[in-house]
């Protein structure tokens, strides 16, 4: 039997906090021997599943105003060692970048094409992020840019990821990045460090 633990990671391309997570997946794959799975969601179904969105009118904390989000980015970006880049506005098509993860997920390049989608949004001059970039990056990820375009339109990837979005929110979730190890859950960037702690420890028999 493998030891290979399972992480499922659940992301939203437009999330800066899930460009920032997805950075450092191959070095908790390293570390700990995991395996990642990519589960690409929208954030904002999410939270319209919750009934309570943060991001609408006024920030209700500082947390979620918007010079700080990009502050924070910053930051991490920099402890991380990667670029960033604050997009020109905030009013992308969060919905069709996640549509688009998933068809790309859909012809077995979750991560490669997940990762390139996110940093194609926060470190690149791209813009705007439209269809055409989301077909671009699948050639760049080596797909075919036919059959990407041609599951980007299919419905089964919009209720593939509707559902998706109703199991994050079924086993927990509350926003975007999400881990889990079976039915533990782990929010956010900064939560990497404790998911590498529990993923380093002695598994419990059975588990």
């Amino acid at each position: 039997m493998s030891d290979e633990r399972l992480v499922e990671f659940f992301f939203s391309p437009g999330s800066r906090y899930s460009y920032l997570a997805a950075s450092q997946i191959p070095s908790l794959e390293a570390a700990t021997g995991c395996r990642v799975e990519w589960r690409p969601v929208n954030g904002p179904d999410i939270r319209a599943l919750r009934g309570r969105d943060p991001f609408a009118g006024e920030p209700v904390s500082g947390q979620y105003d918007w010079d700080y989000r990009r502050y924070d980015a910053e930051l991490w970006a920099d402890y991380y060692g990667i670029p960033f880049r604050e997009p020109p506005t905030h009013s992308f098509d969060f919905r069709l970048l996640a549509q688009a993860a998933t068809a790309a997920r859909r012809l077995g390049a979750a991560a490669a094409y997940g990762w390139r989608l996110c940093r194609a949004i926060y470190a690149s001059d791209a813009w705007p992020i439209d269809e055409k970039v989301c077909v671009r990056v699948a050639a760049e990820s080596g797909l075919s840019t036919t059959a990407f375009s041609a599951l980007l339109m299919d419905p089964t990837t919009d209720r593939e990821l509707t559902e998706t979005a109703n199991e994050a929110h079924r086993r927990g979730a509350f926003g975007v990045p999400t881990f889990f190890i079976g039915e533990q859950m782990f929010w956010g960037n900064d939560r990497i460090v404790i998911l590498k702690h529990v993923l380093s420890k002695p598994r419990e028999s059975g588990v």
